[in-house]
């Protein structure tokens, strides 16, 4: 017999006071009356007992966990984190998503193998620790976007041109290397001045929106000032993005694809996935059916 839904207890890890997360926490508390917002860098995990607590809660006790955000930047330090809550989900908890699949994402160079195992079209790609491999890499792309392997929102990322001279180039690239200690290089590419985001909730296709760029950035994303809209891909579209979110096993997510001048590509599988562009795009509020999806997995798993 299902837990009634005032019993359940459900946590949000994520930003206290950051909109996703409290939107997202909202909702569990409108369906079951309970809220607890979960600061991970407050978590302490004593594998003595064993026990996790986060203040006055042990998390080993809750029915479910939904990670929203595991903090404000991505870095090594989230994968440690992650790793608390895959204990949490050893002791019998549900977890969405599952952390060792959002461990497969946090990291872009884990993320893209994976993308490009599937045969997902993707932009050019170079991967390596060499200068000069790396110098060659933008002579042959002619332009490109240097990306740390953890960031998100186009943090970090650089434009490097084989336009620059040798001497400049190369120390552009050894100034890059000191700081992210690995040459993740893609082509540029020239895009319509949009890209898009595709949501899928358990695997299913819920509609997608357009991150539109203002036209004083390289990149489209709203931290650099772009915008949402409403868009309608292609079928062929939406099937690449099903197939490149279904290499992850994950409760809620959104496929980044932009159309180029040489086809469609698929930039990433988000980690976490957001609310704000089916929200302002779509009018559509995910957060209240991830909510829902998440009580009904639980009622359908008792």
């Amino acid at each position: 017999m299902s837990k009634p839904l005032s019993e359940l207890k459900i946590g949000v890890v994520g930003i206290p006071g950051k909109w996703s997360t409290e939107i997202l926490a909202d909702e569990i508390e409108a369906l079951t009356g309970f809220r607890c917002v979960i600061d991970i860098e407050d978590v302490v995990a004593d594998l003595s007992v064993p026990e996790v607590r986060y203040k006055d809660h042990i998390l080993c006790e809750f029915d479910a966990i939904i990670i929203k955000k595991i903090s404000q930047t991505y870095s090594p330090m989230v994968l440690d984190r992650l790793e608390i809550l895959r204990f949490v989900e050893c002791c019998g908890v549900q977890i969405f998503s599952n952390p060792a699949e959002i461990i497969r994402l946090v990291d872009r160079m884990s993320c893209t193998v994976s993308l490009a195992k599937a045969q997902i079209p993707m932009p050019e790609t170079i991967i390596t620790e060499d200068l000069d491999a790396a110098y060659q890499a933008v002579q042959r792309f002619g332009e490109v976007v240097l990306k740390p392997l953890f960031s998100t929102k186009a943090r970090g990322m650089e434009i490097l041109s084989c336009k620059t001279s040798e001497k400049k180039l190369k120390q552009q690239l050894r100034d890059y290397f000191t700081i992210h200690k690995f040459f993740y290089i893609q082509k540029k590419l020239k895009l319509p001045g949009h890209d898009m985001g595709l949501i899928f909730l358990g695997g299913e296709y819920k509609g997608a929106y357009a991150r539109v760029g203002n036209g004083s950035s390289w990149n489209t994303t709203i931290h650099s000032g772009g915008k949402y809209a409403k868009v309608e891909p292609g079928e062929e579209i939406i099937e690449m993005a099903r197939r490149a979110q279904a290499q992850f096993n994950l409760s809620y997510t959104t496929v980044d694809i932009a159309e180029t001048d040489q086809g469609a590509v698929c930039f990433e599988v988000s980690a976490f996935g957001g609310f704000k562009g089916a929200q302002e795009g779509l009018g559509v509020n995910m957060a209240k059916q991830y909510a829902e999806y998440v009580v009904q997995q639980l009622q359908q798993s008792e």
